[in-house]
């Protein structure tokens, strides 16, 4: 097969989450077992850190990617789902998966997959761990692509394991109420192996601190170890001073990630660094420094607080339920001129909390209601009327793009257009 005729294999064939949703999740790790054993258990072949949470996870993993790369590791990355490019979710040092690997991979493993049946994801991330094994790299960032406990990546065993938070998210598959998707972001522990939580609540603390005792696994809170101050947004860079509280030690980073919600994941990723460092891995500051101001050049990353244009300034974002744009809001409470008017390109998959969602965004705002282009997507028009039953008015587009230049005809040079909704969304973007 040609790489095309690879590619609309596995979309054609496997069940894929961010086509169909519910029905392509597996409720067990028995097809990534069987994958991986009989490709030799190719996921113990490195060294690992393992990546969970509700919001922020790929930021995180990528900026952890990013500082491991620039110390001089041969670093791998496993994220998902992509925006434009499948190999996006695939990447050493920054650098996508080669398309004869992927050829390869599927052709020797196209017997297997027959008799196993495992979704889209579940083989993917068995290419990710093959390809890692294969070209032998340092370490691997490896993002869980839903809640955790029976994630397909729950299979590695990593140095350091990390949750970035919990929110309301995947509702229908990892339960209604923050103590149930707490627990399941919290099968990511692992016995003896440290955790780092980036943010926590009264609710989830508990439950992070029962998981943590069973298995004997050191746990930190970052929220607890860092305090951020002087938070300076510009256009493309976040400037901020982080102390540490205990050793009261103040520096002062700057990001090329400049959604103000950076500040609490780059909490998260200091603290997983200093483990890390424990693990062998030498990283000094100007590396860690550089690296932090360079995630984007570094590793490819894009779509969080991603400014595509000026006059007017429009930002892609793929916030996609209540904490992301709870987020987004407050990015642009902080961002937008006083007398600037702010557009919003959104549109929204079928099995999210769309209500929730709409309840929060600001009446007086200009929309733009559009779709992507998988099943899942909810149709333009029908957002739309969900939209003004919450008194948010506007027109309805097939096509993101569409959508994007009629708010850029109606802005002033001095308003906001934000795109957000659906990672799907802003993948379709031309950027």
């Amino acid at each position: 097969m040609t790489y095309e005729e690879t590619l609309e294999y596995l979309y054609a064939q496997l069940p894929m989450f961010s086509r169909i949703g519910a029905a392509a999740y597996k409720t067990d790790l028995h097809n990534t077992i069987a994958l991986c054993t009989a490709l030799d258990d190719p996921h113990s072949k490195f060294k690992s850190i393992h990546v969970a949470g509700t919001n922020g996870k790929g930021s995180t993993s990528h900026m952890l990617a990013a500082i491991l790369q620039k110390a001089g590791y041969k670093t791998g990355l496993y994220t998902s789902p992509h925006l434009q490019d499948f190999r996006e979710r695939i990447k050493i040092n920054g650098e996508m998966i080669k398309q004869d690997f992927i050829v390869d991979f599927v052709a020797r493993t196209k017997k297997l997959s027959e008799e196993i049946e495992p979704s889209f994801f579940e083989l993917t991330m068995v290419m990710a761990f093959e390809y890692f094994a294969t070209e032998k790299v340092d370490i691997a960032i490896i993002e869980t692509g839903l809640g955790g406990r029976l994630d397909s990546t729950n299979i590695i065993m990593p140095i350091v394991s990390v949750i970035t938070n919990i929110g309301y998210d995947h509702m229908n598959i990892l339960g209604d109420t923050l103590e149930q998707i707490a627990f399941e972001k919290a099968g990511i522990i692992k016995p003896n192996t440290p955790v780092v939580i980036g943010e926590y609540t009264d609710i989830t603390k508990p439950i992070f601190l029962a998981k943590a005792k069973e298995c004997n696994a050191p746990i930190f809170f970052a929220q607890d170890e860092f305090a951020i101050s002087n938070v300076q947004l510009k256009t493309k860079a976040l400037i901020c001073d982080v102390t540490n509280i205990e050793e009261n030690v103040t520096e002062t980073f700057t990001l090329d990630l400049n959604g103000s919600y950076q500040t609490k994941n780059l909490r998260t990723v200091l603290y997983a660094e200093s483990i890390i460092a424990h693990n062998g891995f030498s990283i000094s500051e100007d590396e860690e420094k550089y690296a932090l101001a360079h995630v984007k050049e570094l590793t490819g990353l894009y779509g969080r607080w991603d400014v595509i244009h000026e006059q007017p300034t429009i930002a892609l974002d793929v916030a996609h339920n209540e904490d992301g744009i709870k987020q987004v809001l407050a990015q642009i409470a902080n961002y937008k001129l006083q007398d600037s008017k702010v557009h919003f390109v959104i549109g929204m998959v079928k099995d999210k909390d769309i209500d929730k969602v709409l309840a929060l965004l600001p009446k007086e705002a200009h929309y733009y209601f559009s779709n992507a282009h998988i099943p899942r997507a909810m149709d333009a028009a029908e957002l739309n009327e969900k939209a003004a039953a919450k008194d948010l008015r506007g027109n309805s587009f097939d096509n993101v793009n569409d959508a994007i230049q009629s708010a850029k005809e109606k802005a002033a040079k001095d308003d906001l257009i934000i795109v957000c909704g659906s990672v799907f969304l802003v993948g379709e973007v031309i950027r």
